[in-house]
Formats: C-alpha cells, structure tokens, sequence
C-alpha cells in the first residue's frame, strides 16, 4: 500500500513526540514511552529503532523488571552534534559552543573597540569557525548556530535597530548563511536570555516569568504559559524605555527619564564617573571597592538598586509574573544590590501582586543569552529527525 503524504506527516510527527519523550525523562525504557504518550508498543519500538539508526538515541542496558524480562532503557545521545550561541554585546562577544543538551563545551570571549557591522561580522566569521574547529567529532557536526543581539530583530532575523551598537537595517543572516547554512536563529538578546533561564537555569520551573538583561542598556524577555511573548510585530519587552523619572536623564531614544538611564550598568558607570574624579572604574571595580567597604561604591549601588526597584515594581503591578530574572552584565552585583532593590519592591508594589512574584539572579550568569540562542537551532535540528543539518563548512 503507497503511504500517504498524511501518514507520513503522521510518522514524523510521532517520531519527534517520541525523540522528546526520551530527552525529558530519559533514561526510560519502550513501555514507558508507550504509556506516556498513548502510541502502541510496535509503533514505539519501531520509531525507537529508526531513531537508534540515525544516532540520536542510544541503549545502555537493562532497567528494573516489574515481573517479566527486563527492559532496555535509553538515552538521548546528546553527543550527536553541537551548536554555537552568540551574544552580541557593546563591548566584547561571548560565544560558546554545546552538545545538543545545552552542555557547553567551549567558551570564547572576543573584545570588541569597533562595533560596526563589518567588524562584528568579521570577528564572529573568524572565532566561529575557530569553535567549530574545536567540536569533538560527531554524526551532526555543527547542526546551527543563535545569534542574541542588543536591538530589534524582526521576523526575517532582520537587525531592524540596535542604539547601544548604532546599528540599522542588518542583516547578520544573509551575511553568514553562505558560510554556515541555514539553520541560523537570530533574535533580541533579552528574549535569547528568557530562553536560556526557562531551560537552563532559574526559570526551569515557572511557566510566567520576565528576563531582564541588565548592561548597556535594559532589555526584557516576557515568557507566558512556558512560551515568548512577541508583541505584534516581534518586539515586545523594551521596558528599559519605560519613564520612571519625568525629568531624569536623557536617554539614547530621545525620551527622558527612562529605566535604563538609571539602573543600568552604563547609569552606574556615568555616576562612578562623576565620583572617582581621578579614574574611571569599571564595574568589577566597583564591585570590589564595595566588598572591601567603599563608601561610595556602596552607596552608589545602593541607589542603583533603588531605581531598580521602581521599574520591577512597575513590572509585577503591571504583569504580575511568578519570576522576574536578573540577567546580563549587572547579575556580577547582585549580592550588592539585592537588599535596596527588594525594600524599592516593597514599599511600591502592590502587595496582592508581589505575593507571588519572586525576584532572583541570572541563575546562568553572563551565559543566559549565549545558551538561550544555542538552544535554538537544537530545537529546529530536533524538530525534525529525519533531516540532517550539517554545516561543512564548520
């Protein structure tokens, strides 16, 4: 009998259900996949085999019997290709290469003085390939890359506008794809960072939560229901251009007052400035300069922690999340900041709301947006088991 286009669908639809099965609870054996996701055994055990075939699932031996022959269980075989994540930043680019469980496996910081595009691309052209070098051998090779950048990305990976890199209308994909193929995944750094925390770290178990990438400027990744929430046209979550002074600073947008001109790594660094006449500390300078017992550097935490508080508490009257993450370059200062931060929470948000709402740290630190853009050409390679995607040029 010639099988249909629908039952085709049908298979590979089935087969990715059970490839997902195995990577979330694995180890576990054919029965219980079975009865976990409602397919009869023979289709299970086939759709095992075929996965077994292609290197994606592994068998590693006898589970524990219930009564009768022992079943064999299985495992995700997370070794069976790599990815890289890229985060853009103003200074420097952070990119890390993982296993397809998100398992970082190499790390490169690159400085950047030149933020222009010609520049990024270059430098990002030459560490990837470096990376992808250094991937330990695989079935897959590089299976793609995700790319977070500070700014608009709209729907075709299009850098539509990034102020703190002074970029418009880039377009990083069509300048890669011809050396890396095509399962490139370009997106907000903050949205990137919300994945990466959802997956990998302090959200794993809240399915309404808020990132916030906290650096240059302050950008926002909104998770609703366990999935982002875009906005109408793809770029929901500036809240760092929300008014939290009618009067305050201007601000790179042409507005006043906005969150980021006062609770952003550059606010803290433009008052640091103002203090220290004789130097310019960084922020890892100021960090120690507090721990030792700086009075200025404290206090200027202190009150950066303070205007931190104002715009979370705008957040949970406004959202009321179960989380809000604490992401990106100003995670470092957490412990520094926490106690002024929380008493701003307190004393001005609405206490029905901020009940539930629980406020922490990046639990992945600086790595939440290159991990939660690594994640997504994973999920477009596993989405599909039948399709091999290798890059190689990598």
């Amino acid at each position: 009998m010639k099988i249909t286009g629908d039952q085709q669908l049908i298979k590979k639809m089935n087969k990715t259900i059970v490839l997902d099965t195995i990577r979330k609870q694995q180890p576990l054996s054919r029965a219980d996949i079975s009865s976990a996701i409602g397919l009869n055994k023979a289709t299970v055990s086939s759709l095992v085999s075929e996965l077994i075939e292609s290197q994606l699932v592994t068998e590693i031996g006898p589970g524990e019997s219930s009564g009768g022959r022992k079943p064999t269980l299985l495992l995700f075989n997370r070794s069976a290709g790599h990815a890289i994540g890229v985060d853009i930043r103003v200074n420097d680019l952070l990119m890390i290469l993982v296993d397809l469980e998100g398992n970082v496996i190499q790390e490169k910081t690159v400085p950047l003085t030149d933020c222009s595009p010609e520049n990024v691309l270059n430098q990002m052209r030459k560490h990837i390939t470096l990376l992808g070098k250094k991937a330990p051998a695989s079935p897959y090779g590089i299976v793609g890359m995700g790319i977070g950048v500070p700014g608009l990305v709209d729907e075709e990976n299009k850098v539509v506008s990034s102020p703190n890199l002074g970029w418009n209308n880039i377009s990083l994909y069509d300048s890669l794809s011809t050396l890396f193929g095509d399962n490139i995944h370009i997106d907000n750094e903050a949205n990137a960072g919300a994945i990466g925390e959802k997956l990998f770290g302090a959200g794993q178990d809240s399915a309404n939560l808020i990132y916030l990438s906290i650096g240059v400027g302050i950008g926002s990744g909104i998770i609703v229901k366990g999935e982002l929430y875009r906005g109408t046209s793809n770029f929901s979550g500036e809240v760092g251009h929300m008014t939290i002074a009618e009067d305050g600073p201007l601000c790179r947008c042409g507005n006043r007052g906005c969150w980021e001109t006062l609770a952003s790594e550059k606010a803290l660094l433009d008052r640091a400035a103002v203090l220290w006449e004789d130097s310019r500390p960084n922020l890892e300078e100021i960090i120690i300069q507090a721990k030792t017992g700086h009075e200025t550097a404290i206090a200027i935490l202190e009150e950066l922690g303070s205007h931190l508080g104002v715009g979370l508490a705008n957040l949970i009257n406004i959202l009321n999340p179960e989380l809000i993450v604490i992401g990106s370059r100003l995670s470092l200062a957490g412990d520094m900041l926490q106690d002024a931060m929380l008493r701003t929470v307190e004393s001005r948000s609405l206490s029905y709301h901020r009940k539930k709402t629980n406020v922490t740290f990046a639990a992945l630190g600086i790595r939440s947006t290159a991990l939660g853009a690594a994640s997504m050409p994973i999920t477009s390679f596993l989405a599909d088991p039948d399709v091999t995607m290798v890059s190689p040029s990598l």
